[in-house]
């Protein structure tokens, strides 16, 4: 029960990537008065976090009507999840937002739903890793730490963004790039525990034994 907790929080909230989500929220929201600003922090957090949550109820569903398995759905997460931690290694976010997208999105009125809730908090790594564990959930309570690890993750990323100017000045760029990458590392070894688990449930290999 624990195992599955800690890995549901570590998932959810390395892919959401607060620290990462810095420089795109102080860029899109530069010309918003700190009223707007607050606003548009509470407001991307929120509806990423009712995303996230309504994915989550939503991946039986998706099991089971559109014939999907655990173990398929358990191999692409883990791919996708990889992908997103190389980005996070190599300081790149190519998976979720280009810097055209960005600019289009800061010209528009509000940018906190686009793209600052989805893809920025709320990716497709995101969506899919939510959909994996609440289908390895064995009863409601893993169940319910996975929502419960979508709320911590919408409430930190919230006052990431509320302390975004002062954590930018402390860590600078490079402090940053710095955190993501280690974010990334760690990031890496669960995709890779995403695969191995989605192939022995396949019976394609044994199963892996965990320290």
């Amino acid at each position: 029960m624990l195992d599955f907790a800690t890995t549901a929080f570590v998932s959810i909230l390395f892919l959401a990537d607060p620290p990462g989500n810095i420089p795109p929220y102080l860029a899109l929201t530069a010309k918003y008065d700190p009223a707007k600003r607050r606003k548009t922090a509470l407001t991307a957090c929120v509806v990423a976090t009712l995303t996230l949550m309504a994915f989550g109820a939503a991946g039986t569903y998706l099991f089971h009507h559109l014939n999907l398995t655990l173990p398929a759905f358990q191999i692409a997460g883990g791919l996708i999840l990889f992908l997103v931690a190389m980005d996070m290694l190599r300081a790149q976010r190519s998976t979720q937002e280009n810097p055209e997208e960005m600019s289009e999105s800061a010209a528009a009125s509000d940018v906190a739903i686009t793209p600052l809730a989805i893809p920025f908090i709320a990716g497709p790594a995101t969506l899919s890793t939510v959909t994996v564990l609440m289908g390895k959930a064995k009863d409601w309570m893993e169940a319910g730490t996975v929502y419960l690890a979508i709320a911590l993750t919408g409430a930190i990323s919230y006052v990431t963004f509320r302390l975004a100017e002062p954590i930018q000045k402390r860590l600078g760029t490079t402090g940053i790039h710095v955190l993501g990458r280690i974010l990334g590392l760690v990031l890496a070894g669960i995709a890779v525990q995403f695969v191995l688990d989605g192939l022995a449930n396949a019976k394609i290999i044994p199963p892996v034994a965990r320290g």
